[in-house]
């Protein structure tokens, strides 16, 4: 995704709370590695089933209003610890 617009709202949920236009741009690289995971919690309404993956990221925020920009470290040196793709039930469709 590039330049996406986006809100910088950083006192959110404060009533009063100032939006801020600002653009973000990321890249994302998900991989699965087949493992199946699953979660069911009947007494909260939330099922996830999926496969485990590994997942890179490398972002970039820009508030030109506010002057402020960053940026992560590149793709390449992104890892991390978890991730799962799948699809999540939850609330009043949990039963269906």
């Amino acid at each position: 995704m590039r330049d996406v617009a986006v809100v910088d709202q950083p006192r959110w949920p404060a009533l009063d709370s100032v939006a801020t236009p600002a653009r973000m741009s990321f890249k994302i690289i998900w991989k699965s590695n087949g493992q199946t995971v699953r979660y069911d919690d009947a007494s909260r309404h939330f099922r996830f089933s999926g496969t485990a993956a590994t997942c890179q990221l490398e972002a970039q925020v820009e508030v030109p209003p506010a002057g402020f920009s960053w940026k992560s470290d590149p793709l390449e040196t992104s890892k991390c610890d978890f991730a799962i793709i799948g699809d999540e039930t939850n609330g009043r469709y949990y039963d269906s």
